[in-house]
């Protein structure tokens, strides 16, 4: 297992592709996401700390149909997929682990796909920023709102007017290339019960024993 640095934008893996590695971030933040044939991007899911991206090398399949990309720079854990397979076929609590795994990362996509259809930008935007404030140490996010348009798989011009709201209610401030909460409370008023349920099951998967 080596721990690399992942540069903004870099691209783990490509739809179809045959996956090499498994990576673990420990600071780094992955988008796990799908693009259209016209070009058109959204992000199904996003890895942090919690988790690991390539669950396709233990669950049978080798590849994926979307693509992961680097969302926020940082450090993650490479790992041979031979590695991982070995010790996945093993059973305990690696097996254990990476099942349970998979069951929260399958939670927050089909969260996701409900969020997308059923909530306002504005919520989907709160939801996304708690996400990722999970999972780095710092509320000041290096991000363009260009990039999070892409990840909510909407216009520009749209998460400008989102992100004005928050701003105008004293959540967030922002500035080119940097989405900085200063009221995180305010932020979890206004997000829809999606991140909530996403948080929850993550923790209570923590907690089963193996």
């Amino acid at each position: 297992m080596v721990l690399e640095l992942l540069p903004l934008g870099q691209m783990l893996y490509r739809p179809g592709e045959q996956l090499t590695h498994a990576y673990f971030p420990t600071t780094a933040i992955v988008s796990l996401h799908y693009v259209t044939e016209s070009g058109a991007v959204a992000e199904t899911a996003g890895v942090g700390n919690e988790g690991l991206v390539g669950v396709a090398l233990f669950l049978g399949g080798g590849r994926m149909p979307g693509s992961a990309v680097v969302q926020t720079a940082g450090y993650a854990y490479r790992l041979d997929a031979r590695i991982l397979q070995t010790e996945f076929a093993r059973g305990g609590n690696m097996h254990a682990l990476l099942l349970r795994y998979t069951q929260a990362l399958m939670t927050q996509i089909a969260q996701t796909a409900v969020c997308n259809c059923h909530h306002s930008l504005e919520q989907r935007l709160c939801r996304w920023l708690l996400l990722t404030l999970d999972r780095c140490a710092s509320e000041d996010l290096v991000i363009t709102q260009e990039l999070v348009a892409s990840i909510l798989g909407v216009r520009r011009e749209s998460i400008t007017d989102a992100a004005g709201c928050l701003e105008d209610a004293g959540y967030i401030s922002s500035r080119r290339g940097h989405i900085a909460v200063i009221n995180r409370s305010g932020l979890e008023a206004t997000a829809c019960e999606c991140y909530a349920m996403v948080k929850k099951e993550v923790m209570r998967l923590r907690k089963v024993n193996v």
